[in-house]
């Protein structure tokens, strides 16, 4: 969910310049402002904001009085406001403490330091609304429980049985649909499956871990064994009923933020081993990536090709116009590759060279249209032209990668020595030969 953040203050200059801070640090997020307390408080009973920062000094009301409404709010009870102030001594720490303040900001650190500040927070205390999967079977409790839920924003599916709740959790996984961050579940059902069929269903079946996919257990037992049942069972918290707004809403703003913990370190993870993966330069996959995954890559078809692409007089290019312009081509050169080979592995494999392995027998004439692209490109106002070898893995049986990029290699010398700017195969009796399309040939 993108953060959306809603700025108080009476002054339009310093409106301006703490919107422009917030927009430098996080482009993403969505930015309102108002001048008065009374605006601001019009805005947010009509719209759902993930922070709030206020100045103290507003046109109509103290900025503290303003926080004690926000609090009295259904919908922004729990939304972290932030003081933006110069003065904020004891006596206001202490008052705004009682108000409701979570934190403060020292102008006297300068506008500068905002955005970063409000960037720290957030990562710090995220805009935790969440996608709720809720079984229970008793309507009276349904109806207060989805409608305190809702109230603070979250999104909630109702399963009125275990073996609903597992198909929606397994549809949503199969079909790659947004999951849910978490499970709140009656222990004790009506059906032939209870609470702790769900719990062992999610943690032993699903293989959910507990950080993957909370699960909050409400029970109206509160008998010592029961509650070691729900947690032996996977749980990862529970809550006794009747259900008390205020404990269950802290009970799962605490999952959701186990939840997104682990997101944000699985997105992490995910980045870590793409940087690892991919060439910073041209956006194309990196020789250990080709090393990693080219081989079993060109085995998933029967059809394969290996094809080495060369930059022309790409050192003249670098001598004569600088290395800036010839990164620039070799920027437009990953970006083609990229885009024309979606389907296959596009890696820069050196310097001016790329390799891509692909699949299918149009590859040639792929190859043969990849050139023209060249062609046209003109990166940086300059020309470029490459030469381009390949080889079928079909043609050459028994052989590797690595032994398929050396005679892909031996076509792509024959293209420049035949003058460059030409496609060459590799052929079966161990001979490169131009590559001639159906229409030149009848020409």
């Amino acid at each position: 969910m993108i953060n959306k953040i809603m700025l108080v203050d009476g002054s339009n200059a310093s409106r301006e310049v703490l919107i422009r801070r917030l927009q430098v640090a996080m482009p993403e997020i969505h930015i309102s402002s108002c001048a008065t307390a009374n605006e601001t408080l019009a805005r947010i009973a009509e719209e759902r904001f993930s922070l709030i920062t206020t100045a103290l000094l507003l046109p109509d009301m103290d900025g503290l009085d303003l926080c004690r409404k926000i609090r009295s709010s259904k919908r922004h009870r729990y939304t972290p406001v932030i003081v933006v102030s110069s003065d904020a001594d004891q006596r206001l720490l202490h008052e705004g403490y009682n108000a409701g303040v979570t934190d403060y900001f020292d102008k006297a650190h300068g506008y500068m330091a905002f955005g970063q500040f409000i960037k720290s927070f957030l990562a710090r205390n995220a805009d935790l609304f969440g996608r709720i999967l809720y079984l229970e079977d008793s309507k009276t409790a349904i109806a207060s429980t989805r409608q305190m839920l809702e109230a603070h924003g979250m999104e909630v599916v109702h399963a009125s049985s275990v073996e609903e709740a597992l198909n929606l959790l397994e549809k949503s996984r199969q079909a790659n649909e947004r999951s849910f961050d978490l499970v709140i579940t009656d222990f004790h059902l009506q059906g032939q499956m209870t609470g702790g069929d769900l719990l062992y269903s999610i943690r032993v079946r699903q293989h959910y871990s507990q950080q993957e996919l909370p699960v909050l257990v409400t029970t109206g037992n509160e008998d010592i064994k029961t509650q070691v049942a729900v947690f032996n069972a996977g749980a990862n918290d529970f809550v006794n009923k009747p259900l008390v707004e205020e404990v269950v809403m802290a009970r799962v703003r605490a999952l959701l933020l186990v939840k997104f913990q682990y997101d944000t370190l699985r997105r992490q993870a995910a980045n870590l081993e793409q940087m690892a993966t991919t060439d910073a330069l041209t956006s194309t996959h990196n020789r250990l990536y080709l090393v990693e995954a080219g081989e079993t890559f060109l085995t998933e078809r029967n059809d394969g090709w290996v094809i080495i692409i060369d930059l022309d007089h790409f050192k003249m290019i670098n001598d004569t116009e600088g290395h800036l312009v010839g990164d620039q081509v070799l920027i437009a050169m990953g970006k083609l590759l990229n885009q024309l080979f979606q389907d296959g592995l596009p890696v820069r494999f050196g310097g001016e060279e790329f390799v891509v392995l692909a699949h299918g027998e149009a590859i040639p004439s792929r190859c043969e249209a990849m050139r023209k692209a060249v062609e046209a490109l003109k990166p940086g106002g300059v020309e470029v032209t490459v030469s381009i070898g390949l080889v079928a893995v079909e043609a050459q049986p028994g052989k590797d990668l690595n032994s398929l990029l050396g005679l892909a290699d031996n076509a792509l010398y024959a293209a420049k020595d035949a003058g460059r700017n030409r496609v060459f195969i590799y052929d079966a009796n161990a001979n490169a030969a131009p590559y001639t399309s159906v229409k030149e040939t009848t020409d």
